[in-house]
């Protein structure tokens, strides 16, 4: 048990305790338990070496166009973060791990870069000269300059170029490394680079948040204002748990953290239906924080029946349901390649009846104006709670960058659609994401 409580602690990670039965049932053997300093060391302080911190410096002075990009490494550090983008007036780029460590209180943060990201923060990392990773294994490469030197501080040495060319790699924690780095630095005046990647942000945000509206009032409901309005009505300390796909998406672009908010999701691996059982994991272990599920239709049906441990186990988890009726993530990258949507319409019932079914507060809305008094009634409900919201299935989620390929296959997808006699599903993707046709 010792044993497994210092490799979870220690690695920051689960650990997993296997006992056979014929051992459980046996008698247990009385021994000394280990003094608590001993049960739970403190972290070891880690730091690269004065020769590598100088090196570091010296190419951060040399850029012209610094930016940096964070992510959950950079937990515990957001001081030192702030005070390296006041120095090198650099702007901020998270990755969506980061989003929860980085975005809140933070005047040099330019939004996320990726396949979901804003556009603000893809243009940010591509005309940077100089590019310091800080606790990121950002994976997708098309999104990083191809022509600037990238610094890499990270715990662990295996993640050290992995996912780009590095100029140099250093193993230390960011927090402690950023300590030691930032005495090294002259403060710069040059805000140029900054300022010009704080103004795409504010257009970028802007974009966005014009997105998150009621629209013209009539049924569906666009998947933006939905997660809006559970942002602004949630508590300040809640959990929300995000499915793979576009509830990811919505979070990432549409929740607001404020350095007690928590964000949980399968980022890593991107396994689907992990928002309900992420959900039961973080109530169980937070019992006095407000708990939300942003759960996909898709991921929800494949574990509904957590329904039931919500209501046994009095756990009161605030269940979610952007229901589209679609796999939606899929469909989207089935459009761009050129397909026609196969196999991703979904069949659903009726959840908010099926929960109230099974002894939970339901609520099931179709309509946008009925959504900010359901969006409280279920967020005030002292048990667990279930919001059913039928949203728009042809919502995109544009990528901050298009590939012509993209634009190709999308082409490609609309002639066949017509083609088929499908043509009234071309009309409903132009009713819903181009907003003067809605």
């Amino acid at each position: 048990m010792e044993l497994a409580i210092r490799a979870a602690v220690g690695q920051r990670g689960v650990a997993v305790l296997v006992i056979p039965g014929d051992v459980a049932l046996k008698a247990a053997v009385t021994t000394a338990i280990s003094e608590q300093a001993a049960l739970l060391p403190k972290a070891p302080r880690i730091l690269p070496s004065e020769e590598e911190l100088d090196a570091l410096a010296s190419l951060l002075n040399s850029g012209k166009k610094i930016t940096l990009l964070a992510g959950r490494g950079c937990a515990g550090a957001h001081t030192q973060l702030l005070q390296l983008a006041e120095t090198l007036k650099a702007p901020i780029v998270h990755a969506l791990g980061g989003k929860e460590h980085v975005a809140y209180d933070n005047p040099y943060d330019v939004g996320m870069t990726g396949l979901i990201g804003f556009s603000s923060g893809y243009h940010t990392l591509m005309a940077a000269d100089v590019v310091l990773m800080l606790g990121t294994d950002f994976p997708y490469r098309q999104f990083y300059p191809e022509n600037a030197k990238i610094a890499q501080i990270d715990l662990r040495p295996e993640q050290l170029g992995r996912r780009c060319t590095l100029t140099q790699g250093l193993v230390g924690d960011v927090a402690d490394t950023l300590d030691a780095l930032l005495p090294r630095l002259p403060v710069r005046l040059d805000r140029s680079h900054l300022d010009h990647s704080l103004h795409l942000y504010a257009k970028a945000r802007h974009e966005l948040d014009d997105l998150a509206t009621a629209g013209n009032g009539k049924a569906p409901i666009h998947p933006q204002y939905l997660t809006r309005l559970v942002d602004q009505a949630a508590a300040d300390d809640a959990i929300f748990t995000a499915d793979v796909g576009t509830p990811t998406v919505w979070a990432a672009r549409y929740l607001t953290m404020n350095g007690r908010r928590q964000l949980i999701g399968s980022f890593v691996h991107g396994s689907m239906a992990n928002a309900l059982p992420q959900a039961i994991g973080a109530q169980v272990a937070q019992p006095k924080r407000q708990v939300i599920s942003l759960s996909g239709d898709g991921g929800f049906t494949m574990l509904m029946g957590d329904l039931i441990t919500l209501t046994q186990e009095k756990l009161p988890v605030k269940l979610v349901i952007v229901n589209n009726g679609s796999l939606g993530f899929v469909a989207m990258e089935m459009k761009a390649a050129g397909y026609l949507e196969t196999g991703v319409n979904l069949q659903n019932p009726d959840f908010a009846a099926m929960a109230r079914a099974m002894g939970l507060h339901a609520v099931r809305v179709e309509n946008p104006a009925d959504l900010p008094a359901a969006v409280d009634d279920i967020l005030n409900h002292p048990g667990p709670a279930v919001l059913d919201a039928v949203t728009n299935t042809q919502e995109l989620a544009l990528p901050p960058k298009i590939e012509k390929a993209q634009i190709t296959g999308f082409s490609l997808y609309a002639l066949k659609a017509v083609m088929n006699g499908r043509g009234d599903e071309i009309l409903d993707v132009a009713r819903t994401n181009i907003p003067f046709l809605r």
